[in-house]
């Protein structure tokens, strides 16, 4: 494995950090896109990434009918700071020490990193996002919970701006991120969210995904989506089948 590829491997806990030997296996073989390598082709990169081709629950999905529910709040307690940011040749990426947490009903789960998409890949009745954030959470029991927040272009957001401006351009192993980087502050000020059972969004596609899209947007400046857009112009999954999902939304 060359150096490039041995980057690729462990920054590829990139997506997947979670996923330990089959994030590995994903990332052992190249993937991306567009093209031969593009999302039409994941299911067939190795064993592991069957799921992209034949899982019945695959994210993302394009919300669309939706059914009101009490659903428990949820409950973030996120540190102020960001540990270290990567850029890891599918996208920039902002990891977490211990200490944030999520805690949706009895089930407490830990902060693990922040990634970025554009554009967004959950679509809202047909329509996309310039981009999406997804704050990835893990339990004790290897469960996942992803909190997603979409991004709309307005005002700017200084947390993101921070992000823009300190994002290595070039793929490569992670560095210490700037202190000044809150990420309760890519949050929206109201909490209401979509959920739904689904998955993985990069390979290997593992259907072990809590999703709660929040339904609010945020806001960011044009500017910052398009420095961002220079280093990934395209970056998102296709939408998936819903395959009969019922999808909840907090009231």
């Amino acid at each position: 494995m060359d150096r490039r590829h041995l980057l690729k491997a462990l920054a590829g806990l990139a997506v997947c950090p979670l996923c330990t030997t089959t994030g590995l296996a994903a990332e052992g073989v190249h993937w991306g896109y567009e093209g031969e390598a593009g999302p039409a082709k994941w299911g067939e990169l190795d064993t592991a990434s069957k799921a992209c081709a034949v899982g019945a629950q695959q994210s993302p999905i394009d919300i669309s009918s939706t059914i009101k529910s009490q659903l428990p709040a949820l409950k973030l307690a996120w540190g102020k700071t960001a540990d270290t940011i990567v850029n890891n040749g599918h996208t920039i990426q902002l990891n977490f020490a211990e200490g944030s947490t999520l805690k949706l009903g009895d089930t407490t789960y830990k902060l693990v990193q922040v990634h970025f998409h554009r554009p967004s890949e959950h679509l809202v009745g047909g329509k996309n996002f310039p981009m999406e954030a997804h704050f990835v959470h893990r339990a004790d029991s290897g469960a996942l919970a992803v909190v997603g927040v979409l991004m709309a272009e307005g005002k700017a957001n200084p947390a993101f701006g921070k992000i823009v401006a300190t994002m290595p351009a070039k793929e490569g192993p992670a560095v210490k991120a700037d202190s000044s980087i809150n990420p309760n502050a890519l949050l929206p000020k109201k909490l209401g969210y979509y959920r739904y059972p689904g998955s993985l969004t990069t390979p290997p596609c593992s259907e072990t995904v809590e999703w709660l899209v929040l339904t609010d947007p945020i806001q960011v400046a044009a500017a910052d989506v398009a420095a961002f857009a220079k280093l990934y112009p395209m970056n998102a999954r296709p939408v998936q089948k819903d395959n009969r999902r019922y999808v909840l939304q907090s009231v």
